[in-house]
């Protein structure tokens, strides 16, 4: 079994694969590798809620593209991502939204529940500290606490979770999880989630800016280990 690595494909993006019939890919490409679970999936895809929500998720896809009836075709995008999640939900039949957040962006958690009501969702939020387990109930030693020397609250994303599986939230909408934080709300979440924005304190949120930097300022990042 080979390991895919789409990342680094080669073979140009209209000619790949999984955009043409007739299309090719290097050794590792998992459009020919993994065949099986291409049937797999595509079974599951054919089960009614499934198919629906996909589709949907496409429809959204598109929606976020202006002049698409323009030849030649141009991208050019016009919806914002918090636009194209609340029209989302709308599409879903989406009521009750949950929203996970940070304490550290409790500001801009504020300003999107606003929005949100605006927009006709009920909204529940859970803050990542609720519950208040001390990060030493977690084997945190002291040195590796943000602030040495005093009881700090640890990051609760399962409770986060399991609040909003108990409340019957549609919809989640993630913000500003920490990494690992966030990995452990998606395991634990009953209703689909979706991000709104991660947090990376560097950059302003941006994360991708490191990345588009990674010639240039951010080259470090190629360096093992930073």
């Amino acid at each position: 079994m080979k390991n895919p690595q789409c990342a680094v494909c080669g073979v140009d993006l209209w000619e790949r694969a999984c955009f043409a019939e007739s299309g090719k890919g290097p050794a590792f490409c998992p459009t020919a590798e993994f065949q099986d679970l291409v049937e797999e999936t595509r079974r599951e895809y054919a089960k009614p809620k499934v198919r629906e929500f996909a589709r949907l998720a496409s429809v959204q896809e598109g929606e976020c593209y202006l002049e698409r009836e323009r030849q030649p075709f141009l991208p050019h995008c016009g919806k914002t991502r918090i636009q194209e999640v609340c029209e989302f939900a709308g599409k879903i039949g989406a009521k009750k939204l949950g929203l996970a957040f940070c304490v550290g962006l409790a500001h801009e958690a504020r300003l999107l529940h606003a929005v949100l009501a605006a927009q006709g969702f009920e909204i529940t939020s859970v803050g990542c500290k609720a519950g208040r387990m001390l990060k030493e109930e977690l084997g945190v030693g002291d040195e590796e606490k943000i602030m040495i020397g005093t009881p700090e609250s640890a990051c609760n994303p399962i409770l986060q979770a399991k609040i909003l599986n108990r409340i019957g939230t549609d919809l989640n909408v993630l913000l500003g999880l920490c990494v690992g934080h966030d990995a452990l709300f998606f395991k634990y979440a009953d209703a689909y989630t979706t991000v709104l924005a991660v947090k990376d304190r560097v950059t302003g949120h941006n994360p991708l800016a490191a990345l588009y930097t990674s010639h240039a300022y951010c080259l470090y990042l190629h360096r093992p280990g930073f």
